[in-house]
């Protein structure tokens, strides 16, 4: 079969506003970038605040293995599946992030006949979002050190200087500086940091923003500092906070673009979730759910983590009601997980896959905190037997779970049929959602619940620091926030090593922070970085664009 890149620049698009005029979007209600991309008007949204909202479905999946799950991929089969039924749907996607694309994990436009399109595009600059996020977070970087350098009002201490910069590129040598080297006119010299612009509290604060009001609102709450007598130190107290809602005025708008088969794709926002809260923009679901009668977006990475911050992050904010959840796997991730090594899970193996059901049965577990009807599916391989099929269906039919396989990445909506049906069945048993923990919990019990229930820990850990960190921002008035865990996504636990469903373990949490504009606390376990590394042959080598200006090599 062709790779998705061939794919993707073979496909015949249609001109956006087509593609539009499916959800009743009028044609000036678009701000055209091209033919093929446009970004949604505030009149539109304005127009459609009233509209009775639709049904949102959330994918998600196991923690990810290197044999693959294909979350986006089945998010974007079951949009297109639902549209081939005839149903008023949308899919609601994150925005790619520049440091994977050239890292280790490639693109995030889904794969094989279920991607979202112009791929090239979306994978690389879009329509310029995250420059502007990038943009206004170093913004307020400058206008940090330059207040230093002139004379420090606010009498800034330069140890607590907590604010980072970013950049939209997988880059370790960043990760900790010095800036301020050379002359006196060079500022003052101090220790600082990078990190991925998707880490970024500005990322956080664009995704969880109604409208421009609130977006000013939560910038001028970020803490970038505090003072020699420990106070907090804003952006509003630096004055930035109009030039940094300057640089978002357009980025704040979400995006459409289309699918393979030229169903609608509101694509807007993109933080990571294993360092961030991982879900797309509240004002681009929100939308979406006033166009459409059922909406279908995803959480990234596995359910320990995209999952519980859509729902206890997201849901809780913007009071957002999921009606489904559909939890993706392969059976031979599945194997993985059972310990069978990369180059063996394509033979059948019944043992491997008793063995490593349990990370699925964990997540099913896990979503059934929520009150929500839960979908299992699987991306089918054609070295999957029908042994091993049938074992999962049954396991998961025991749990309570609607089954279905999935065969978009080959067939596109075709493929999708059964899932949607599924679906569909799921939503008219109606969902009774409800968040796993109250705000009015302390920060610490937040974080143990996540950690016994979610990721079925044993225990919690905290270095000093963190814990000193923790306790003062319980007494200093954010006991009542969320709590974003910064975990890898490989395993259920805080080590990338233990597969399966590890138990008997303690997370340990060595830093957290407050982005009190996102409104939420950030904590931090094991070896989790907030900006990535590239790999020893990052997938940048493969990347080229030939003399027509065709680029070759993104996936």
């Amino acid at each position: 079969m062709k790779s998705d890149i061939e794919i993707a620049q073979e496909a015949e698009l249609k001109h956006i506003r087509e593609v539009a005029d499916t959800l009743d979007i009028k044609e000036d209600e678009l701000e055209f970038y091209g033919k093929y991309k446009a970004k949604l008007s505030d009149e539109l949204i304005d127009r459609v605040k009233s509209n009775e909202d639709g049904k949102l479905v959330l994918v998600t999946a196991i923690n990810p293995t290197p044999a693959g799950e294909g979350k986006t991929t089945v998010t974007v089969g079951l949009g297109e599946a639902l549209h081939k039924m005839g149903k008023k749907s949308v899919i609601a996607l994150r925005e790619p992030s520049l440091g994977p694309c050239f890292g280790i994990k490639g693109g995030a436009a889904g794969g094989g006949m279920a991607q979202v399109i112009p791929m090239e595009d979306l994978n690389l600059h879009f329509t310029g979002d995250f420059h502007a996020i990038t943009s206004a977070n170093n913004l307020l970087a400058a206008m940090l050190d330059n207040h230093l350098h002139q004379g420090n009002e606010l009498r800034i201490n330069p140890k607590q200087i907590v604010w980072k910069r970013c950049l939209d590129m997988n880059d370790r040598a960043l990760r900790n500086i010095v800036v301020g080297m050379g002359s006196k006119m060079d500022g003052v010299v101090r220790e600082d940091h990078f990190q991925i612009s998707v880490a970024s509290e500005i990322m956080a604060i664009l995704c969880l923003a109604e409208d421009m009001h609130d977006l000013k609102d939560r910038l001028s709450k970020i803490i970038v500092a505090y003072d020699y007598d420990g106070n907090p130190v804003t952006a509003k107290d630096l004055k930035a906070v109009g030039s940094m809602a300057a640089l978002l005025k357009d980025a704040i708008k979400p995006n459409i673009i289309q699918t393979l088969e030229h169903s609608p794709a509101i694509v807007h926002g993109g933080p990571f979730a294993n360092i961030a809260h991982g879900c797309n923009s509240v004002r681009a679901t929100k939308t979406a759910l006033k166009l459409a009668d059922i909406v279908v977006t995803e959480a990234g990475f596995g359910a320990d983590l995209g999952a519980e911050k859509f729902l206890d992050i997201k849901c809780r904010k913007a009071n957002l009601n999921p009606a489904c959840i559909v939890l993706v796997a392969t059976v031979r991730a599945l194997k993985y997980n059972g310990g069978v090594a990369k180059a063996d899970l394509s033979n059948e193996n019944l043992d491997a896959l008793k063995a490593g059901i349990v990370n699925l049965e964990k997540h099913i577990e896990n979503l059934q905190y929520y009150g929500v009807p839960v979908v299992v599916t699987l991306n089918k391989f054609i070295t999957d037997t029908d042994a091993e099929l049938d074992y999962i269906k049954n396991f998961c039919e025991e749990r309570g779970c609607e089954f279905a396989l999935c065969e978009v990445w080959e067939h596109g909506g075709e493929g999708g049929i059964d899932l949607a049906n599924k679906v569909l069945t799921s939503i008219e048993k109606g969902s009774d959602f409800k968040v796993l923990y109250p705000d009015d919990m302390s920060l610490e019990d937040k974080i143990s619940t996540i950690a016994t229930k979610i990721y079925g820990a044993a225990k919690v850990t905290y270095s000093p620091a963190a814990k000193r960190t923790l306790d003062n921002l319980q007494n200093t008035g954010f006991g009542n926030l969320p709590v974003c865990m910064a975990k890898t996504q490989y395993s259920l636990s805080d080590d990338p090593k233990k597969l399966g469903r590890p138990t008997g373990y303690e997370i340990n949490v060595r830093d957290c922070y407050v982005s009190a504009g996102a409104g939420f606390v950030v904590v931090i376990t094991g070896s989790i970085m907030t900006m990535p590394g590239l790999p020893k042959v990052p997938a940048a080598h493969g990347i080229d664009v030939n003399d027509d200006g065709v680029i070759t090599g993104l996936f």
